[in-house]
């Protein structure tokens, strides 16, 4: 065996050999399938009323990004990221509008979204 080469047992492994190794990842930050689920059925009711056409994806060491689009060729107009190494203060999930400015932060990614949802709602006239 070379040395310097850290063997992987699988069940025995410890966090202090993977991080001992010089060619392991960084870690990357996804949304888990429960979050997805919110957010892509927001997406399709959104979809549904005309409002957007199109999303990115994005992981990262620190963030993971889905932006929402009206149009392909422009910019987000939201992005919802999360980012674990707030959850302690601020919360993991945000909304943030095209201008940079954060519409919504928090723990719960179902009241984080709430602030998107409202763009829903539209007033119907009675008889």
């Amino acid at each position: 065996m070379e040395r310097g080469v850290v063997v992987m047992v699988p069940g025995r492994s410890s966090g202090a050999e993977q991080a001992a190794s010089p060619h392991a990842a960084p870690k990357r930050v996804f949304f888990s399938r429960r979050e997805l689920d919110q957010i892509l059925g927001l997406y399709g009711r959104m979809v549904a009323a005309g409002e957007w056409r199109d999303y990115a994806m994005a992981d990262g060491a620190e963030v993971a990004v889905f932006a929402v689009h009206r149009r392909t060729s422009e910019q987000p107009l939201y992005r919802i990221e999360k980012r674990p190494a707030l959850a302690r203060k601020q919360g993991a999930f945000a909304v943030i509008a095209a201008g940079g400015r954060v519409m919504k932060r928090g723990a719960d990614l179902a009241n984080v979204l709430a602030v998107l949802e409202r763009k829903l709602l539209k007033i119907v006239e009675g008889e």
